[in-house]
């Protein structure tokens, strides 16, 4: 099987023909840039543009939306080859060089504003914006970043820009035509047309705790050069951020994604307020529901499951509990991970949750407030004890745990530092140990201790975070 390769790019050098598109009239929007501030009406005019009274399809869409993409161009220190081989660290002719990249962004502010991937800008020393008219260069600060979704927000000294209308991607639909907009390959200005193939996509790209990835998914043409271009509808107006494709090759291959623009209105809007991303969060784990656990409960619908669950969070008080079904979020239905995810994205902590369940062959209703990313944090580690000769966080069973693995004590492993001892042993983060050396424990400071000055032949005896039980035996100095 041919091993499928992720890479972080945008779209193409140049337009496709449209094989069998006859007769067809396509519209665009006379609305013009609003700045920044004016998302909000942007995003009620949208809804009240009248395609039937739009001229000329992709020209008039190309033309409004081409000045709001602008051309991103960065420096950073990176690592060089050494010819000295094992000692690269002593390297007398040096050993880091500039390296500079390319990319795309999205003028979403007159102000200055400007929307881009954050691996377009990340670890980069220094940031030039060149704006499609005139090709004026400006230096760029970081306003903000999120890394979770991908994004990153950039503010750049200059007064009446042509901001990019925001429209709503909930109202885009599967077979929609769209233009994706950027610079390809260093070249400036490119357009490229697609329909959208799908939406809700989730292909593991993003590397973080609480990851958004709901892509919108479309064959328009895209390759390397291209990332934080545009998604823009026939009127012009942006529906999402290009972020990746799906590629054997690193090159165009049919498969698209972007991020929608109402996950990149919240951000900005966090960023722009905070300087950083107010996530909010539940206090709960989700998963896919399976095709056989959907016939089970006899649903007509795909929907999602609860995983893990934090007692004494949120959605534990409300009443929810690992096994549960969740058919929408705030009136949305979940019929995905990643779409429940996206929900999720736009809320703030202290925002409310009303979530349908199917919970024991019924539906049942409940609401609750989110909580931040720091206070789901400390749900999710009470009680535990950090050791740092062992390199991990120790955390006693709660009676929950005790109820749900069928054990009378036990200890969990979380925060394991890579390298250390307890990486060591081939133990990974949510493993419990139920016996060391043939012995219980229920206080993770007992088990600490003992583990810190135990040498010689050590037997560890536990479970992973579903249940499945193990052992380990090694000798330790």
């Amino acid at each position: 099987m041919k091993k499928r390769i992720y890479i972080t790019i945008a779209f193409s050098v140049v337009m496709p023909l449209l094989c069998g598109f006859v007769g067809a009239w396509l519209y665009v929007s006379k609305t013009a840039p609003q700045e920044y501030s004016q998302i909000q009406s942007q995003t009620r005019a949208y809804r009240n543009v009248n395609l039937a009274e739009m001229p000329n399809g992709f020209v008039k869409a190309s033309s409004i939306s081409t000045p709001s993409v602008v051309f991103i161009k960065t420096q950073s220190t990176v690592q060089m080859q050494s010819p000295f081989g094992w000692f690269w660290d002593f390297d007398p002719f040096g050993s880091r060089g500039e390296a500079t990249s390319t990319g795309s962004g999205v003028i979403v502010g007159k102000d200055g504003y400007i929307v881009t991937n954050n691996h377009v800008i990340a670890n980069a020393n220094k940031i030039t914006v060149v704006l499609n008219k005139q090709k004026q260069e400006y230096t760029a600060r970081v306003v903000g970043t999120e890394p979770g979704a991908d994004l990153a927000l950039l503010k750049i000294e200059a007064d009446n820009l042509p901001a990019i209308v925001m429209s709503n991607s909930d109202d885009v639909q599967v077979g929609d035509w769209v233009l994706a907009v950027g610079n390809p390959f260093n070249l400036t200005s490119t357009v490229t047309a697609g329909i959208v193939s799908a939406k809700g996509r989730n292909i593991n790209i993003v590397q973080n705790q609480f990851p958004i990835e709901s892509f919108i998914q479309t064959d328009a043409a895209i390759n390397p050069g291209n990332s934080g271009g545009a998604l823009v509808n026939t009127a012009g107006q942006l529906v999402g951020i290009n972020t990746a494709i799906q590629s054997n090759t690193g090159s165009y291959t049919g498969y698209g994604f972007a991020i929608p623009v109402n996950i990149v209105k919240k951000i900005v809007k966090d960023l722009v307020e905070f300087g950083v991303v107010k996530r909010a969060l539940p206090g709960m784990d989700i998963v896919d529901l399976t095709a056989a656990k959907t016939a089970a409960a006899k649903l007509t619908q795909e929907a999602v499951e609860v995983r893990e669950i934090l007692e004494d969070g949120p959605a534990w008080n409300a009443g929810i509990r690992k096994g549960d079904i969740i058919l929408s979020v705030n009136g949305y239905a979940t019929t995905s991970k990643a779409l429940y995810d996206e929900y999720l994205s736009y809320l703030r902590p202290g925002d409310e949750a009303r979530l349908v369940l199917w919970k024991n062959g019924e539906e049942k209703t409940v609401s609750f407030k989110l909580i931040s990313k720091e206070d789901n944090r400390a749900l999710a580690l009470k009680g535990a004890v950090n050791s740092k000769v062992l390199g991990a966080d120790f955390q006693p069973l709660s009676a929950g745990d005790l109820a749900r693995y069928k054990v009378s004590s036990g200890v969990r492993l979380v925060n394991i530092v890579q390298g250390g001892y307890v990486s060591r042993m081939g133990l990974r983060d949510g493993f419990i140990i139920l016996q060391f050396n043939g012995r219980s424990y229920s206080e993770a400071e007992e088990l600490i201790s003992v583990m810190e000055t135990t040498s010689g032949r050590i037997r560890i005896e536990g479970m992973d975070r579903n249940g499945n039980r193990s052992s380990y035996s090694f000798y330790s100095n």
